[in-house]
């Protein structure tokens, strides 16, 4: 039987998407033909974003190569814009002059940038975000010009403005409403937005209205209808999109704001359709990829013969691609006296959940922070589900902390749960698919199911359930050296992937590195935040987020849930000034314990969580971190200047080495003793690093550890003064936080990469002053934890301003 010709006009994803279901469903029905006017085959527009801002290639969102077009016989003629449709002799004639018959035609035009009609619009400069294009005149004005502002402060706007950043580029978002992404968020959860993409290095320009642009050949600036001016070198428009409907208003299909469909997606004239941003389906246009991908489906269906339900619709949820961003919003945002709203608002996590309700059924989602319930709530959203019987515990239930993964257990979702909301794909079409096909791979999933090849946000999702399906048959090796559960990435390859793409905080490495708990976990968190210290040194912002409990509070928790209070005594030395203050706060909060501990400090115990900020504000001394994974003690004896034995002062040098490097973050707890004599009081030889004094000078033992793996220190060598000390012991600290595993103590460090190494790298002038000047750099960003803890509070803030309190560093 001689095949039907179908053409399609637009090699889009929507248009792309039907004719992949077409020749899954009738692989020999029709002759195809597709024209393109980009030069390049179908590609993942919703991941522009990650090209833009720097995390993926033009290759890698390629969706179809040339040889899949070669392998399926479809005819592919790019950069070739079709110029009318001749409807009563069935034919479609090029730009080129070249002209096609058709049986059945499929408009998938899409849609473009809407370009604000203002004086100077089409100055050198102003330009959309909608295509490859679009990020290659980006990528490419980042590299001369410094200063971009983008117009619009939704979805798109914000992913260009993001992209454009990580280009280097100084960025001002306006935005008409006054708060973002008015469409999909409430006011409290923009709130959060903005605040969170303002420390990435946004500016936000809000309820402001273009009126002009300014320049001659190119762009220098915007006027404003308050009459406002902002210097710029680019501008990119972001307001919206709108369908590209010419050729077919030319061809006298009918057309509204979009070409007019009906349920099976075709026109006003027999045998020509549209599909996907160029459509417009009972009055509504659809501008994400999931009920474009629902029409394609139905179409595909249509047009094969195969038995289908009509398109009725979409609920559509909507998630942003801005790396370090997380969150997820469908149906009604707004509270309104029909509704009633299960609201969570975590300030201390940065998380916010709100769901509405009416009639016992979920009618809108907001997320933000954690979005570990989004496929579940979405679920129960799009299809209507009755949930008079469950409790708001059981709607969120991983929790106002974003801390439980049983949204994510594999284990617990049932076969018809979504997967992949952008094409559709349940679990059980993936489970289904990984055993009949024996499938191994996350790739080799998204080619048979498309699951996770549109936003690909699903991807540790259909890991897992790889992992859980195939069970031991599922290749772990990649795991074995990974930093936790939730990446398969050793240490090595996330500092390497950091500094590759620039990653500058902790949520952006898991979302760019696709993590599989979104939120992480105490493992990898700590880690992460710690990695990122240890690359940007002083520039890096610590997020306390990702601190473990004891650093967040400043104290060590114990078993029965109280606090113990460790003050800094440096190198083991104190005042009647500092006793006197110990004691009066001691006796003020009823410290059950009193006790010098191993380190030579005396120890608070048994005190409450909610007094800690007044006790350190009592004490008005330093932290001993005793929690902390730095340098916790440097313990001496008393030295020269007292003993009989001792041949070097141990007390000045420890308070030295203290004062000097007190705070800095390292892989794990750091331990230092410094003894005046070989008769060794200050057990120098079990330490992290010991300081021995012998006649004209100091040996430095590293490597010690005196705790459950008892191990004695090395002698790293012999130098003569106290200088040569310090600067050994930094190179040496510098390398050690460089090249260790976090929670890798010393001891197993130095096992690992052998003491001859760290001997050469040492005796080597060059790398021991860079190691330094790193060292220096990342010294300067640290705080005294009090004095973040008032900056944090503002009743604490509050306090000091009023009663003049000044805090020491």
């Amino acid at each position: 039987m001689e095949k039907k010709k179908l053409v399609m006009i637009g090699n889009g994803m929507a248009g792309v998407r039907t004719i992949e279901e077409i020749i899954k469903l009738a692989p020999n029905q029709y002759d195809i033909t597709i024209f393109g006017n980009e030069p390049h085959p179908n590609y993942n527009r919703i991941q522009l974003s990650y090209v833009l801002q720097g995390e993926k290639s033009l290759q890698d969102i390629i969706m179809n190569d040339w040889n899949w077009y070669n392998e399926n016989n479809i005819a592919l003629y790019t950069n070739e814009a079709i110029k009318s449709i001749d409807v009563p002799n069935k034919q479609v004639i090029s730009e080129h002059g070249r002209v096609v018959d058709y049986d059945e035609l499929i408009i998938a035009t899409g849609s473009s940038s809407f370009i604000l009609p203002v004086p100077g619009a089409d100055t050198h400069g102003v330009i959309g975000f909608r295509d490859i294009h679009d990020c290659e005149m980006m990528i490419k004005s980042a590299k001369q010009y410094k200063k971009a502002v983008v117009i619009g402060g939704g979805l798109l706007g914000l992913e260009a403005a993001k992209g454009l950043l990580n280009l280097g580029m100084e960025v001002d978002v306006v935005h008409l409403m006054p708060y973002l992404m008015e469409r999909q968020l409430d006011a409290e959860a923009s709130k959060m937005l903005k605040n969170q993409l303002e420390t990435e290095g946004m500016n936000f320009l809000l309820e402001k209205q273009t009126a002009k642009i300014l320049g001659e050949e190119r762009v220098t600036g915007i006027r404003f209808q308050d009459g406002s001016e902002v210097n710029a070198d680019l501008i990119v428009m972001a307001v919206g999109i709108r369908p590209n409907i010419q050729l077919a208003k030319d061809s006298e299909i009918f057309v509204n704001r979009a070409i007019v469909v009906d349920d099976y997606m075709e026109t006003s004239v027999p045998h020509v359709y549209a599909v996907g941003e160029c459509a417009e389906h009972r009055e509504i246009t659809y501008g994400l990829v999931a009920p474009l991908y629902e029409q394609g489906r139905v179409l595909a269906a249509h047009l094969t013969g195969v038995q289908t339900k009509p398109y009725e619709g979409s609920i559509t949820g909507t998630q942003l691609k801005v790396s370090g961003v997380d969150l997820f919003s469908a149906g009604e945002i707004i509270d309104d006296p029909s509704t009633k709203a299960i609201k969570v608002h975590n300030e201390f996590d940065g998380v916010y959940k709100k769901i509405l309700i009416r009639n016992q059924t979920i009618v809108g989602i907001v997320l933000y922070g954690d979005t570990k319930d989004s496929t579940k709530l979405y679920k129960m959203l799009s299809q209507k589900e009755d949930i008079s019987g469950m409790t708001s515990v059981s709607l969120l239930s991983s929790g106002c902390c974003g801390g439980g993964t049983e949204a994510s257990d594999v284990a617990i979702m049932a076969d018809e749960d979504l997967v992949c909301g952008c094409n559709g794909v349940t679990k059980g079409t993936i489970v289904e698919a990984i055993r009949t096909k024996n499938l191994k791979t996350v790739d080799e999933v998204g080619g048979c199911t498309n699951a996770g090849r549109s936003c690909g946000r699903c991807k540790s999702l259909i890991s897992d359930i790889l992992a859980y399906t195939l069970g031991d048959q599922y290749d772990t090796t990649a795991k074995k050296t990974a930093i936790c559960k939730c990446t398969t990435l050793s240490r090595d390859e996330v500092v390497a992937e950091i500094e590759e793409k620039g990653l500058t905080n902790v949520r952006e490495v898991m979302n760019v590195l696709g993590w599989k708990e979104s939120e992480g976990c105490s493992k990898c968190r700590p880690a992460l935040n710690y990695y990122l210290g240890m690359i940007y040194q002083e520039q890096y912002k610590d997020d306390r987020d990702s601190r473990l409990v004891n650093e967040k509070m400043h104290a060590n928790i114990q078993k029965d849930g109280t606090y113990s209070v460790v003050p800094r005594m440096y190198g083991g030395v104190t005042t009647a000034e500092d006793l006197k203050k110990i004691a009066e706060v001691a006796e003020k909060y009823n410290a059950p314990l009193v006790k010098l501990t191993g380190g030579q400090r005396i120890g608070l115990f048994g005190l409450k969580k909610e007094d800690l900020p007044q006790i350190w504000e009592d004490l008005g001394m330093p932290s001993g971190y005793a929690y902390g994974k730095t340098l916790r003690t440097v313990k001496t004896c008393v030295g020269a200047k007292f003993c009989r034995f001792g041949t070097q002062d141990s007390m000045s040098l420890g308070i030295e080495l203290e004062k000097k490097f007190e705070r800095i973050d390292t892989p794990h707890k750091v331990k230092m003793g410094v003894s005046a004599c070989p008769r060794n009081c200050a057990e120098s030889g079990i330490k992290d690093i010991g300081f021995v004094g012998v006649d004209g000078g100091w040996e430095i033992y590293v490597g010690g550890n005196g705790g459950m793996d008892l191990r004695p220190a090395d002698l790293l060598g012999t130098f003569k003064t106290d200088q040569e000390v310090m600067d050994i012991t930094g190179a040496y600290l510098q390398y050690y936080r460089e090249t260790a595993n976090y929670l890798e103590r010393t001891s197993k460090w130095l096992e690992r990469v052998g003491l001859d190494h760290v001997k050469e790298v040492l005796a080597n002038s060059d790398l021991r002053k860079a190691l330094n000047i790193r060292l220096n750099e990342t010294l300067k960003r640290y705080q005294e934890p009090w004095q973040q803890a008032i900056e944090n509070d503002d009743v604490l803030a509050k306090y000091y301003q009023k009663n003049k309190v000044t805090v020491l560093n």
